[in-house]
């Protein structure tokens, strides 16, 4: 009985690597790297947009069931749509236990109701990641702070030390 041994090697890099063979002696011999995509591009078969644009709600074909405008309390509607949702959530198991042909309807309601949330919470995310990076930022701010304190405190420390010894070995020169 013959074992048939199969090896395979890796492919060859690709034909660019040659721009970067002088790369350890002169770093700047490399190229530069392309420009970032702006605008529509295609991927996979489907074209994506690099802006950042939350699509409304009837562009998606769901019907909007908080108020329309700029000025929407968030909070407000949001527990709104919670309070609604639990109503809907009970109504569903009184009719599954009642009347359980007739729970679709009710599915579809509770499905609005989601994604009507859904777009309320990602309305708020640029929000989200601004106080995000807000929060990051203070807290980088205060540990450099804490830092520079401790080091402030370490040199003291250090200074003293030094006069410290400094005193002790004048006492022993005279002696």
């Amino acid at each position: 009985m013959a074992t048939a041994t199969t090896s395979s090697s890796y492919p060859p890099p690709p034909p660019y690597y040659r721009l970067y063979k002088d790369y350890l002696q002169d770093p700047s011999s490399a190229p530069d790297p392309p420009p970032p995509v702006d605008g529509a591009y295609p991927l996979f078969g489907a074209t994506y947009t690099t802006d950042v644009v939350l699509p409304s709600l009837e562009d998606q074909g769901v019907r909007q069931l908080y108020p329309k405008g700029p000025t929407i309390d968030f909070k407000k509607e949001l527990r709104a749509l919670n309070r609604e949702l639990q109503l809907h959530i009970l109504e569903l198991a009184d009719v599954l236990v009642e009347r359980p042909s007739q729970y679709a309807r009710r599915v579809e309601e509770i499905s609005l109701i989601f994604k009507n949330l859904h777009h309320l919470l990602n309305s708020l995310r640029p929000h989200q990641a601004r106080a995000t990076l807000i929060h990051i930022l203070e807290s980088q701010i205060q540990r450099r702070k804490e830092a520079v304190e401790d080091i402030k405190r370490r040199r003291e420390e250090a200074q003293k030390l030094l006069k410290e010894s400094l005193q002790t070995l004048d006492g022993n020169v005279d002696c």
